[in-house]
């Protein structure tokens, strides 16, 4: 078995600090969707990797409710 840069994972573990609003948003997607806390912070960050390059892309995000058809623009600061 070769051992190259390739088949090698890199894992990059960090300390976060969450403002209130964080840690009950994370403490209520773990409730709801099963998830550990590290798979939850894995796909925020792949969300947002995937919507900043379409927005830099000049993409607009649009969140669109089939009830009504009202759509909205979601901007990111």
């Amino acid at each position: 078995m070769s051992n190259n840069a390739s088949s090698q994972t890199t894992v990059d573990r960090i300390t976060v600090a969450l403002v209130p609003k964080a840690s009950e948003g994370l403490q209520h997607l773990m409730a709801s969707t099963g998830l550990s806390k590290t798979d939850i912070v894995n796909r925020a960050i792949a969300l947002y990797e995937y919507i900043d390059s379409q927005m830099q892309a000049g993409q607009d995000l649009v969140v669109r409710d089939p009830k009504s058809g009202d759509s909205q623009i979601i901007r990111l600061l």
